[in-house]
């Protein structure tokens, strides 16, 4: 119970700190500004644009919580070190696991609360329309949005255990971006290859994440009802499991991090 409660209070500072910082406010008043300019235009002469607003509103959320996560779960603990807040960290009774753990908590709970007000910015535009989304097909797009915030992030805070603020968040940037445009194309590249090639694809498609299997806009966009329980329970799973995953390996690699020895001199 003492470490659930040492994990809580990083996070809870974690989370103060991304309320007092202006970035959050920032990118949501653009997107916001830019899914209310296409709801009040007459896409191609359409009278209604609630399917527009809806796939338009869903793919800015997902951008804003892509961009915002990495970028505020890779800084958290290469700033840390840099202001030599982190020795303070570790002189109270709270190990480097703990830190890991809580900074991604911090984050996630942050990035995934600023993305939930964006949903009821998008649903409240539709309805306004005139349109309709199914409660419960909503909260499973939310759920599984989450789940795949929950793996950008502990990815991100995985590598800034080794990095820098600037190249954790580059690389994640390229590994998720690389799963959400390379890899639903992969099998269909496997056909067309061979030899080394098809080897290669095969081998990227089962080491990317697979963000597809949580990504829920179409069935919300295009009305197609819920996703059968099982596949929700299983996609909510898959991304429980790399979560768990990466915290593991960021634990793993900051408890063997090795300071310089001026700064081992401050503890």
């Amino acid at each position: 119970m003492k470490k659930i409660a040492r994990i809580l209070t990083l996070a809870k500072i974690v989370l103060r700190g991304q309320i007092r910082r202006k970035d959050i406010y920032v990118v949501f008043m653009l997107l916001g500004a830019v899914v209310v300019l296409i709801a009040s235009s007459d896409i191609l002469g359409l009278s209604s644009v609630v399917t527009y607003v809806l796939e338009t509103g869903l793919l800015a959320a997902w951008i804003f919580g892509w961009i915002l996560g990495i970028y505020s779960a890779a800084r958290e603990l290469p700033q840390e070190e840099t202001r030599g807040t982190i020795f303070s960290l570790l002189a109270k009774p709270v190990t480097r696991g703990e830190i890991v753990v809580g900074k991604w908590l911090g984050c996630w709970c942050s990035v995934a609360a600023a993305v939930a007000l964006f949903y009821a910015l998008v649903v409240a535009l539709v309805l306004e329309r005139g349109g309709f989304i199914s409660p419960f097909v909503l909260f499973q797009a939310f759920a599984l949005h989450a789940g795949a915030l929950a793996v950008m992030t502990s990815l991100a805070v995985a590598l800034s255990t080794r990095m820098n603020q600037d190249a954790a968040a580059t690389l994640a940037y390229i590994v998720t971006g690389a799963s959400f445009l390379l890899v639903p194309r992969i099998p269909e590249f496997v056909f067309r290859e061979a030899g080394l090639r098809s080897n290669l694809f095969l081998f990227l498609y089962h080491a990317l994440p697979h963000f597809e299997v949580l990504d829920m806009r179409t069935r919300v966009t295009f009305g197609f009802g819920p996703a059968p329980l099982w596949a929700f329970a299983a996609s909510l799973a898959y991304a429980a499991i790399l979560t768990i995953f990466f915290l593991a390996v960021a634990t793993w690699l900051y408890e063997r991090k090795r300071f310089s020895r001026s700064e081992l001199a401050v503890l």
